[in-house]
C-alpha cells in the first residue's frame, strides 16, 4: 500500500514541476499588462489599422450623423485606418464595459469619458495612453506637419478645458465638449407667485419660491398650476448640487492627493435644508421622480436645474421635448446661472465629456487611434457637435470661427438649430469660463462622486417615509455612505481605497493552475486512501 501511495505522490509531483513550467511560459505572454507605449518614428500608411471608438449618445440622432461623417472624412484621409464605432445611453455603461475590459485587453482604441473615470482606468499597467509626448511631437502632434488635416495647436484648445485633463503628472485626456449645469426657470410661475426674477439666483429666493408654490385649494390642486402635480424645485444631478454647494461655501470636499473631506458639519448644515424642502415635497431629484424637462414643460416645475447641453430639453418650444404635445404648458422661459450662497463669487462646476487613447501592443495603433482622437477636435466637428445641444466648443479656433460666431448671432431665429434656450444657455458658459471649477481627480474620486449625490437622494427618501433627519440620522447616514463606497478605509498616495488585506488584483494565472493542480493532488490521494481502506476492511 505504501508503495503506491509513493508511486502516486511522485505522479503529482511530476504534474506540479510541470505546472510550474507552464506558469513561467504564461508568465512571459503579457500577464503584467501592456509595455509602456513607445512614440513611432513615422506613421506606417502601409499597413491597414481597424480602431474602435466607444462614445455616448442620448437619442439624438444628430449627433451619431455627426460621429459617422466624421468617421467616413477621416477614413478618406487615411485609407489605411477603419473606425468601428460603438454606442452607449450613459457614460455609466461605457465606464464599467471599460473596467470589465481591461483584464482582457479588450478596451476600446478611443473612449469618450471623464477625468475621474481615467483615475481609475490607470488603477491597470499601461492601459491608458500618457497624450504629453504626442501632442508635442513635431510631426504628428496637435497641429503637426505630418497630420492630413487642420488640426489645433496646443495653444488653441481653452487652457481651462485642457487643465481639467491633466493629473498624476501627465495629460491623459483630451477635451471633447464643455457644458456646466444651468438653471431654467417658468417665469410666469414666478411671477404669478408675487415674486420677480432676479439677474442673479440665491438658493434662499429658490427655496422661498418653491415652498411660496406649495398652497393648494381645497381640492388638492396646487394654486399656482391647477394641477394636482407640482414639484417646483427638480435636480438633476444630485452630485453636482452638493460640490457646488460646497464650492460656494469654502468646505472640504477633497485634496488633489485624494484625501476625502465631505463628511463635515458643513455638508450636514446642507442637508438639513434639503430635508427641510423634500419633507414638504418642495424639492426632488432626477432619480426620485424623473427628468426635470418633463415636469418642467408641463408646468409641474418651476426651477429645474440641469446641464446646459440639456437645453434643447427645456421650454414649450422645446425641439427634443420628450412629452405628448398636449401635456406641454405654455409659459416664458428664462435661463439663470445656478443659485449661489455668494452672488459677487459665484462658483459653477465645469463638465462635459473628454477623450482619452487606450494602449495597445502595436505603437502604429496607438498612433492611428491618436491621429482619429485630433480629427474630433478640427472646427467642423466641433462647431457641429455644439449646435446639437447646449455644448461649448472646446478650441479657440472653433469658437472664433466666422460660422461659430454666425451661428451665436442667431438665437431665436427658429426653435430647431437656433432655439434661444440653447443659445442662452451655451452663452452662459462662454462669459463665464473662468468662475467655473472642476474636482480632484485620483483614483476613487469618482466613487467620491457617487457618495456626494447618495447623500443627498437618501436624505430625500428618508422624509419621504417620515423618518425623523437629526444628528442621530446623520452619524448613520455618514457612516452608511462612506462604507458603501469605501471611503472609510484607509487610502493609498494615490486616493485609491487600501482596506486591511490589499487587493492585489486576480491571481496570476500560473498561480491558479498550480493550485488547481495541488488541490486534484489532495483529492486523488483521499480518494485513493478511502478505496484502500474500505478494500482493507472488507478482506478482514
Amino acid at each position: 500500500m505504501m508503495k503506491s501511495v509513493k508511486k502516486l505522490l511522485s505522479r503529482v509531483l511530476l504534474l506540479v514541476v510541470l505546472a510550474r513550467g507552464l506558469g513561467c511560459l504564461s508568465g512571459c505572454h503579457g500577464s503584467r499588462g501592456l509595455k509602456e507605449f513607445v512614440m513611432p518614428e513615422t506613421f506606417d500608411t502601409s499597413q491597414n489599422y481597424e480602431i474602435t471608438f466607444w462614445a455616448k449618445n442620448d437619442t439624438n440622432r444628430t449627433q451619431v450623423d455627426i460621429y459617422e461623417k466624421a468617421i467616413a472624412d477621416f477614413e478618406a484621409l487615411y485609407p489605411n485606418v477603419k473606425v468601428v464605432l460603438r454606442l452607449y445611453t450613459d457614460y455609466g455603461r461605457i465606464y464599467n464595459d471599460v473596467i470589465t475590459n481591461i483584464a482582457t485587453n479588450t478596451t476600446p482604441n478611443v473612449c469618450i469619458t471623464y477625468p475621474d473615470h481615467i483615475a481609475t482606468y490607470l488603477t491597470g499597467v499601461n492601459t491608458v495612453v500618457p497624450l504629453d509626448e504626442l501632442m508635442a511631437d513635431a510631426e504628428y502632434g496637435l497641429g503637426g506637419s505630418e497630420v492630413a488635416f487642420d488640426a489645433p495647436v496646443q495653444d488653441e484648445i481653452i487652457p481651462k478645458f485642457l487643465e481639467e485633463c491633466a493629473f498624476g503628472g501627465h495629460y491623459y485626456a483630451l477635451p471633447y465638449m464643455r457644458s456646466t449645469e444651468a438653471c431654467y426657470i417658468n417665469k410666469t410661475f414666478v411671477e404669478k407667485l408675487g415674486y420677480t426674477l432676479p439677474e442673479k439666483l440665491t438658493w434662499e429666493f429658490i427655496w422661498e419660491v418653491s415652498e411660496a408654490a406649495m398652497a393648494q385649494d381645497g381640492e388638492g390642486n396646487f394654486l399656482v398650476n391647477g394641477q394636482k402635480v407640482l414639484i417646483p424645485f427638480i435636480y438633476k444631478s444630485t452630485d453636482n448640487m452638493m460640490i457646488q454647494m460646497l464650492r460656494q461655501k469654502g468646505a472640504g470636499y477633497s485634496t488633489e492627493e485624494g484625501e476625502i473631506q465631505l463628511f463635515h458639519d458643513t455638508t450636514r448644515e446642507l442637508l438639513y435644508t434639503v430635508a427641510e424642502h423634500g419633507a414638504t415635497r418642495a424639492f426632488s431629484t432626477f432619480k426620485i421622480s424623473s427628468y426635470p424637462a418633463n415636469f418642467l414643460n408641463a408646468g409641474q416645475c418651476i426651477f429645474a436645474i440641469d446641464s446646459t447641453a440639456g437645453a434643447t430639453w427645456m421650454g414649450t418650444d422645446a425641439p427634443l421635448c420628450d412629452i405628448a404635445e398636449e401635456k406641454i404648458v405654455e409659459f416664458e422661459t428664462e435661463v439663470r446661472m445656478l443659485p449661489q450662497f455668494d452672488t459677487e463669487n459665484p462658483q459653477m462646476i465645469s463638465q462635459g465629456p473628454s477623450m482619452c487613447v487606450f494602449n495597445k501592443s502595436d505603437p502604429q495603433e496607438v498612433l492611428a487611434s491618436w491621429l482619429f482622437m485630433q480629427f474630433l477636435l478640427t472646427n467642423e466637428v466641433q462647431t457641429a457637435y455644439s449646435q446639437t445641444e447646449g455644448y461649448v466648443p472646446v478650441t479657440s479656433k472653433a469658437q472664433e470661427s466666422a460660422e461659430y460666431q454666425d451661428y451665436l448671432s442667431r438665437a431665436g431665429e427658429d426653435n430647431e438649430l437656433y432655439y434661444r434656450i440653447k443659445l442662452e444657455a451655451t452663452q452662459l458658459l462662454l462669459d463665464n469660463v473662468e468662475k467655473t471649477f472642476v474636482t480632484p481627480v485620483f483614483n476613487g474620486s469618482a466613487s467620491l462622486r457617487d457618495a456626494a449625490g447618495q447623500l443627498v437622494e437618501t436624505t430625500v427618501k428618508a422624509v419621504r417615509r417620515g423618518q425623523t433627519v437629526d444628528e442621530a440620522y446623520m452619524e448613520t447616514l455618514y457612516r452608511d455612505t462612506m462604507s458603501l463606497y469605501r471611503l472609510d478605509q484607509p487610502r493609498s498616495q494615490s486616493g485609491a481605497a487600501v482596506s486591511a488585506e490589499e487587493d492585489l488584483g486576480p491571481l496570476p494565472a500560473a498561480s491558479a493552475v498550480l493550485i488547481g493542480v495541488l488541490v486534484s493532488a489532495w483529492i486523488l490521494i483521499g480518494l485513493y486512501m478511502g478505496r484502500k481502506l474500505v478494500t482493507a476492511r472488507r478482506a478482514h
